[in-house]
């Protein structure tokens, strides 16, 4: 199943909020994603609420005023302070809300003069939270350049294993820290060991880095001993959104093997608060990516004609840096990185298909991450590690500080969009971290 085209993605739509219908706007009325909100003023407690134009629409309150006819069931699910009563309802009651939304954002709506006043709030004035509880976080490695660029530095002979082409390689990472975009994140601390060291020592970590990575929120999960079929597997997801999976170099390489990542990862991950819908991407999907010649195909149960055709998704990636230096001296952030979805070697629903062959078992809220996504060329890697080589290659910026690291004060900026000849542009909003300085013990 793939999702279709229907009336929502119509490029001609405008929305009666003058905003969503700038041509850069992010979230005009094709777009529709949702998040959890709270209006700083007053008060209201956290709701499910979608972004359109500068606005963020209280869609509990649409539904109760009986804007939302054709979804009522879903709209009352938006009362919770979480996405996961809607996300545990099914494609089906997604697809209709979705629907409902879009008919009462866009000009022309006779239901326009009935949106109750506080339904409807600018964004700048709402405090996001987490979108939904997140039971269990994993984390893929399904860029095949990252997964070349690192390993060329560790094992220049041979740096994919034998196994990365075969099967989609993750790992599962700690849902607790789990932060909302423009959390700081305090340096992490930890076990570090230099090379010429004979003993590791315990202090904060130097060589700190962010991971561009595309999220997956789990809408349905399936029963413990069953397995999600590539066919089915879009059927199980909600929407995507933005993932900053924060990585302590220096911590991770002393501890990693012989088990992988645990304390150079687990201080912090980052996630933007807004999820755009696997529905709203629609226009948007792609082949997966090829494969280079001799490359193995996909074993069966990752492998269908649907997913070829169409399990890729089209998503542009932008990283930006700002210090504190160069926020007091007037400097915009400075761009990093531009990348692509399309440098994905495994679709996400093959992730999906080969998490769950085993048995395990998905659940509502869930997160998946796609990896870092790096490209072919230095200006599309995701990561420093890449980017500086390893700490060895630093970069300047326009205050003239160098970098081959995060450093205290430093904030990372993550963007998404979708663009595609003949319909609206749709973006996923940002998501923002600042480093903060470890702790004092």
């Amino acid at each position: 199943m793939t999702a279709a085209l229907n009336e929502t993605h119509d490029p001609s739509l405008k929305s009666w909020i003058a905003e969503a219908n700038a041509e850069d706007a992010e979230f005009p009325v094709q777009n529709l994603p949702f998040g959890v909100f709270k209006p700083r003023a007053g008060k209201h407690t956290a709701r499910v609420g979608v972004a359109i134009g500068d606005r963020v629409l209280d869609v509990s309150a649409c539904g109760a005023a009986g804007l939302l006819p054709d979804a009522s069931e879903a709209a009352a699910a938006c009362a919770s302070s979480s996405l996961n009563p809607l996300m545990a309802l099914g494609p089906f009651h997604w697809s209709r809300l979705r629907s409902a939304l879009s008919r009462l954002l866009r000009s022309g709506s006779e239901l326009q003069s009935r949106v109750p006043a506080d339904a409807l709030v600018r964004a700048a004035e709402c405090e996001m939270r987490l979108p939904a509880e997140i039971g269990d976080y994993s984390d893929f490695f399904a860029s095949i350049h990252h997964a070349t660029n690192v390993g060329r530095m560790f094992r220049p002979d041979s740096p994919l294993l034998d196994n990365y082409k075969y099967l989609p390689i993750a790992y599962h990472g700690r849902a607790s820290s789990i932060v909302i975009s423009e959390t700081p994140l305090k340096r992490p601390i930890g076990q570090t060991k230099l090379a010429s060291a004979e003993v590791p020592v315990v202090g904060p970590s130097r060589r700190l880095d962010y991971e561009l990575e595309l999220g997956v929120f789990i809408g349905t999960g399936n029963p413990l001993g069953d397995s999600i079929p590539l066919e089915n597997a879009e059927r199980h997801v909600f929407g995507l959104c933005l993932v900053n999976d924060w990585s302590a170099r220096d911590i991770q390489t002393w501890e990693y093997q012989p088990l992988g990542p645990f304390l150079g990862k687990s201080f912090g991950t980052s996630v933007s608060p807004w999820i755009v819908t696997i529905e709203a991407l629609a226009p948007f999907r792609v082949p997966r990516s090829l494969r280079a010649p001799g490359d193995p195909q996909p074993l069966p149960y990752l492998s269908s004609e649907n997913d070829a055709l169409h399990g890729g998704v089209d998503i542009a990636f932008e990283i930006e840096l700002t210090t504190a230096k160069m926020r007091s001296e007037g400097h915009p952030p400075h761009r990093l990185a531009r990348t692509s979805s399309r440098h994905l070697y495994w679709t996400i629903f093959q992730m999906i298909a080969h998490h769950t062959v085993n048995g395990c078992n998905l659940r509502t809220g869930d997160l998946i991450a796609s990896g870092t996504l790096s490209g072919p060329e230095v200006d599309s890697f995701g990561s420093l590690l890449e980017a500086t080589l390893n700490g060895t290659q630093p970069f300047t910026l326009p205050s003239g500080e160098s970098r081959t690291f995060l450093e205290d004060g430093d904030e990372v900026i993550f963007r998404a969009c979708c663009s595609r000849s003949g319909y609206r542009t749709i973006g996923f909003g940002e998501c923002r971290g600042v480093i903060a300085p470890a702790r004092d013990n």
